[in-house]
């Protein structure tokens, strides 16, 4: 089984720094209390090919995840697929970003969810609880990216 989640924040930024912050990559601890730390490979500017590494912890469980960036057009869109193999997994992934007026941007983000073995057990639960923290999941981007 898998399923999708999303969220979207209206962000009091231009869609170029909101792009610049989302695709740095490394930002994301600012706004995912999951991401313990995050690495990318190689250094410079996220491109089509750069993966990022994170140590991730869920339900007091910590885990190695890995994605690959797999589409990147600035400043509108970015993609990433999930290439470490976890039980639950964000096959799927990305921003998408517009203008909403002067110096606002509204933001999507969303993960496709898979579970891979006893992780197709697990599924349903991960997208619930990702599902329910959604909205506050936009909030906190909007926080992170204003505060910027």
């Amino acid at each position: 089984m898998a399923g999708q989640f999303e969220a979207t924040a209206e962000i009091s930024r231009p869609v170029e720094e909101v792009f610049a912050f989302l695709a740095a990559g490394t930002n994301d601890p600012k706004f995912s209390p999951r991401v313990q730390e995050i690495t990318r490979t190689p250094e410079g500017p996220t491109a089509v090919g750069t993966v990022f590494t994170s140590t991730v912890k869920d339900a007091g469980m910590k885990t190695g995840r890995t994605f690959r960036i797999t589409e990147f057009e600035a400043p509108r869109r970015i993609r990433w697929a999930e290439t470490s193999k976890n039980l639950v997994m964000a096959e799927e992934g990305g921003y998408d970003l517009e203008s909403a007026g002067p110096g606002t941007t509204k933001v999507r983000i969303f993960n496709v969810l898979e579970g891979h073995g006893v992780g197709k057990l697990l599924v349903g639960f991960a997208l619930g609880a990702a599902r329910k923290d959604a909205p506050a999941f936009g909030q906190r981007i909007k926080a992170a990216v204003e505060a910027s």
